[in-house]
């Protein structure tokens, strides 16, 4: 495997002691998978999470100190009919108190839930990265697929876990040609990494041998295949500190940092900005009148040019710098951000393959430095600001398009910037890029979003601090609220079109809406938010200081940014017509609960929950459209259906709940139907 490329491997149990030797031997790292019952009902017999949790404690304690050893995937995609019978905020509560639990015993390895698209809104808050299992043979499906993965991560790495193509139903030259694109675009859209499926044909599943499918490099004989010759040709490119993406031709960047006595972090930006790794930029300072060692600072830094102004406000900064740039496209950040490496290369690359006018991506707060224990002052203020809510952040039309960039990461074609006339200059601490991203929009501008496109940016060292911030947002949403009166409504703030990006990971909530399909049986079943995700408290930061002023600062924030927008709009608020929105209802049924009877049915021949389904349509059953309980109606009952599979058949779990006209327990036909299916109740 080394031999290939490949840098890590994925085990889908316990570790052998020797294959974890011979990992570290070659210069592998090795991600654990936990291997109990996650694709039964664990809510209803909790012995099988018990045994996880037993399992994940033995396991770690014999291999979670080996230096081969990367991860843990505590589970590998419970099935949406199973997440749905057991309820989705319980499985998630499952599944973090498994990430919880292995780290509180190991907390240098990583941890995550092996996801998959179908039920995408299962991702655990806890977790250190996002993985997901994709098997999409379409090379354009594929690539469209992949930007989302950022937008439900939040400010979390993406790891594809799973892809592969199987040789059985496909050719060799199909399987090869999928991996080289599958490797092409997870590089081009900023994924941390592709796992292939698999190493083998020999394989295992619930202690079978499968052998109905051909996913492996190699075949049962160990021959190698023509992907892994494909393969083992490009991945030691990749795999090299060398490689990136690559563009024809770069375009030239102007990167201007505003500031106003920003001298505490100046050093920290421009020295990460002095790394990037670009071939062709400038690097231009504009100081807005500061009172501290700005300057001084700046003048230590060879090749930055700087700019000093009468204090004149933000946007008039930020003018000046476009003044004097002469890069095709300009970027701005702030003075308390530090870019990653790779920033301008990501921002060109979107830019330039897109067509976007303008473009940016995340702005992630960093992870403190001090220990937990000793964490004090401005470490902790910044734990809880960063999780608090208000941040800057952009807002996405869809998982490409943005109606707002934040000015901390924004690049914008110098010829759009001269044809808008730049930012206004009566907003001079905030909102100046809220109100530059509208009239770029209203003008046919096209903001683009590119989620590997990232700069760390440091919070509030204070939470006084942060409602200061959190009032001078409030100021300049009142003056918005004068320029773009139709994007507001009386007492509240902004209207937007798009999704605000919180930077949490997508996770169902108790608030949530999941749209599963008919009969929950949609690929792809998505989350439709009633409450913004806030970024979670990072692990090992969660003390009881921490979360006592973090809800405060939570319960606080809408007060003090409200009162500081109404008072600011005292003199035009009357433009500001009251906006009606009618709430759409998807109530499926109104007839009131009566009764709930579970049965659970055994077949040996392996009956699946489609064949079920299947057969009870054809007894006049009404299949249910996005009903996030129940799959099916007929006469005053409804019904959900789930299935476990099992090495020696399957168990077919029904629940039926009865309406106030009904008897109190299962029809006599639905019965027969079953039984005619070969399933016997247990």
């Amino acid at each position: 495997m080394a031999s290939a490329g490949f840098n890590a491997i994925r085990v889908y149990g316990q570790p052998d002691p020797s294959l974890l030797d011979a990992a570290e031997a070659a210069g592998l790292w090795v991600f654990v998978g936990l291997a109990w019952e996650s694709w039964c009902d664990f809510v209803s017999k909790p012995s099988l999470l018990t045994a996880a949790r037993v399992q994940m404690h033995a396991g770690l304690k014999q291999w979670g100190g080996h230096a081969a050893v990367a991860g843990v995937f505590v589970a590998n995609e419970v099935p949406a009919d199973m997440v749905r019978w057991m309820g989705v905020m319980k499985v998630r509560a499952a599944l973090e108190a498994l990430i919880k639990l292995g780290r509180e015993q190991s907390p240098h390895l990583l941890f995550a839930y092996a996801n998959f698209p179908t039920t995408e809104f299962m991702e655990p808050a806890n977790a250190d990265f996002t993985a997901m299992n994709v098997y999409l043979e379409q090379r354009q499906d594929f690539a469209a697929y992949l930007p989302r993965l950022h937008n439900v991560a939040g400010d979390r790495p993406v790891l594809l876990s799973e892809f592969g193509l199987d040789t059985r139903r496909h050719s060799q030259a199909d399987q090869r040609d999928a991996m080289l694109w599958a490797l092409d675009e997870s590089l081009s859209a900023g994924m941390a990494g592709l796992t292939v499926y698999a190493w083998s044909d020999r394989w295992f599943n619930r202690s079978a041998v499968v052998d109905d499918w051909d996913f492996g490099l190699t075949d049962r004989e160990g021959n190698a295949k023509l992907a892994l010759s494909a393969l083992s040709a490009v991945l030691p490119t990749v795999m090299s500190p060398e490689h990136s993406i690559n563009l024809p031709e770069w375009p030239m960047f102007s990167v201007v940092v505003c500031t106003h006595n920003g001298g505490r972090h100046m050093s920290d930006c421009l020295s990460a900005i002095k790394d990037l790794d670009y071939p062709n930029y400038e690097v231009i300072v504009v100081d807005d009148g500061s009172t501290d060692d700005t300057a001084a600072i700046v003048a230590g830094f060879d090749g930055v040019r700087m700019i000093r102004l009468d204090h004149a406000g933000l946007s008039a900064a930020r003018n000046e710098g476009a003044r004097d740039a002469t890069g095709e496209i300009i970027a701005y950040t702030d003075d308390d951000c530090e870019p990653d490496a790779a920033w301008l290369k990501w921002l060109a690359y979107a830019m330039t393959t897109q067509g976007w006018d303008a473009c940016g991506g995340p702005n992630l707060p960093p992870r403190p430095s001090s220990r937990c224990g000793a964490m004090k002052g401005d470490d902790l203020g910044e734990v809880v600001v960063a999780s608090a809510p208000g941040a800057p952040s952009h807002v996405l039309l869809d998982d490409c398009e943005a109606e707002h960039l934040p000015g901390c990461n924004l690049a914008v074609r110098a010829e759009a910037f001269q044809k808008l006339g730049g930012f206004d200059v009566s907003y001079r601490v905030a909102g100046d890029d809220v109100d530059f991203c509208w009239r770029l929009s209203e003008a046919g501008f096209r903001m683009g979003f590119c989620g590997a496109a990232f700069v760390w940016h440091r919070r509030r060292a204070r939470v006084w601090h942060y409602f200061k911030q959190q009032y001078g947002y409030g100021k300049a949403e009142a003056l918005l609220m004068k320029d773009h009166s139709e994007r507001f409504r009386r007492g509240s703030g902004a209207l937007w079109k798009g999704q605000v990006y919180g930077g949490a990971a997508l996770c169902v909530s108790s608030g949530s809406v999941i749209y599963h399909g008919a009969m929950g049986t949609a690929p792809y079943q998505k989350l439709a938010l009633t409450m913004q995700p806030q970024r979670p408290i990072p692990q090992g930061f969660d003390g009881i200081e921490v979360r006592v002023k973090l809800a405060m600062a939570r319960s606080l924030q809408p007060w003090v940014r409200g009162w500081a927008r109404w008072w600011g709009s005292l003199r035009w608020r009357g433009k500001v017509e009251r906006v009606s929105r009618k709430r759409e209802s998807s109530v499926v049924d109104q007839m009131e609960p009566y009764d709930e009877y579970q049965v659970r049915w055994w077949a040996e021949d392996g009956v699946s929950r489609d064949d079920v389904l299947n057969a009870i349509l054809e007894d006049g059953w009404v299949a249910l459209e996005n009903d996030s309980r129940w799959d099916c109606a007929r006469d005053g009952l409804r019904l959900l259906i789930a299935g476990e599979s099992h090495g020696a058949g399957s168990l077919v779990l029904t629940r039926m709940e009865m309406g106030s006209k009904t008897k109190g327990r299962m029809p006599a036909d639905f019965i027969r139907r079953l039984n005619r299916l070969g399933l016997v109740r247990m």
